[in-house]
């Protein structure tokens, strides 16, 4: 069992507070956020101990793991002082906002020799393991191409000071907050991206950073990923995976946070002439997997399943997508 405290009692992690109640791997001990009024109602409400601070997590000698659920400006300098302070990491997405940062942490992480893992929960969910299963068992040929969309309007509903909308929390509009996890998924598919075109654009909302974003990704192996993220429309999400000889496709049928199933898609080249088979899958929750695989990593019973370089991978993509949506041209990724 993992003791964690969440930092941060927002949207996500008060979501996070009710998925861990009664887990087998994890136990939440202890609950922080700057707002201490609604923070120490939030905790008193589920029995758990309130702090004003990260500092003051830290302090608690139980705590042996933190879930950061906090602004994405701030976690490259908590993600060092957690691990600092010996203490393990699950940091939700984006890990950092720039590659510079990102490797400072992931440095610190190492050095330290503490466990570190990301809010991709998209990685966790049966279909895309298997779709990427699929894909890196050279089933279905070379890779060639990736079409990713992950849409909701869960934002419209927010008030226009809410940090997940401001351009210094939330560059590129609808990226760090749906983009990113096609874009992980596609570093998943081809590693390190070379160079990015993006385009952001406030067309069917008030959100004044932007509610519609189309980015083209090229791979340094080669191969391409058109992916979309839109915060004005009902949600929406899909995944494909486009080789030479077939293609796979995920497509969900409800949001991640109340997920209600998905269906897989395959095409074979050498199986019925291509056919698509189509299998329905239960619904399942990827956060959960995805804390529980931080706990087993943490504990050192396993390898956190995603790897440190396509951290860094996805994070360097990140900034020359900021980059490209300020510009409008196509911009280098760093690395």
């Amino acid at each position: 069992m993992l003791n964690v405290a969440i930092i941060g009692l927002g949207w996500w992690g008060r979501t996070i507070a009710g998925l861990l109640e009664g887990n087998a791997k994890l136990r939440v001990v202890r609950v922080a956020d700057v707002d201490t009024t609604a923070g120490a109602a939030f905790a008193a409400s589920k029995g758990l101990t309130f702090s004003p601070s990260l500092d003051h997590v830290l302090a608690d000698t139980q705590v042996q793991g933190v879930v950061l659920c906090t602004p994405h400006t701030q976690h490259g300098e908590q993600i060092v002082a957690v691990a600092q302070a010996g203490r393990h990491v699950f940091c939700e997405k984006p890990l950092c906002l720039s590659r510079a940062e990102v490797l400072r942490a992931i440095e610190a992480v190492n050095q330290h020799r503490v466990a570190l893992a990301v809010g991709h929960e998209r990685r966790f969910e049966p279909p895309i393991v298997e779709a990427l299963r699929l894909v890196g068992s050279g089933e279905l040929g070379v890779p060639m191409q990736v079409e990713g969309n992950f849409s909701q309007n869960k934002f419209l509903a927010l008030d226009a000071s809410n940090w997940r909308l401001s351009p210094k929390e939330a560059p590129a509009g609808p990226m760090t907050a749906t983009g990113i996890h096609m874009l992980d998924l596609s570093i998943a598919v081809f590693g390190e991206a070379e160079r990015v075109l993006a385009s952001v654009k406030q067309l069917g909302s008030s959100l004044s950073n932007g509610d519609t974003l189309a980015a083209l990704v090229s791979f340094k192996h080669g191969g391409h990923a058109l992916l979309s993220a839109i915060l004005a429309t009902p949600f929406d999400g899909r995944f494909a995976v486009y080789c030479s000889q077939g293609w796979v496709e995920v497509r969900d049928k409800a949001h991640p946070e109340a997920p209600e199933g998905w269906t897989l898609t395959v095409s074979r080249a050498r199986v019925d002439g291509g056919r698509a088979s189509r299998t329905d899958y239960p619904a399942a929750s990827g956060v959960r997997a995805n804390l529980e695989a931080f706990a087993d990593a943490a504990l050192r019973r396993a390898s956190y399943p995603v790897p440190q370089a396509e951290m860094v991978a996805n994070i360097s993509a990140l900034e020359a997508i900021f980059k490209s949506a300020r510009s409008g041209a196509i911009e280098a990724v760093e690395g």
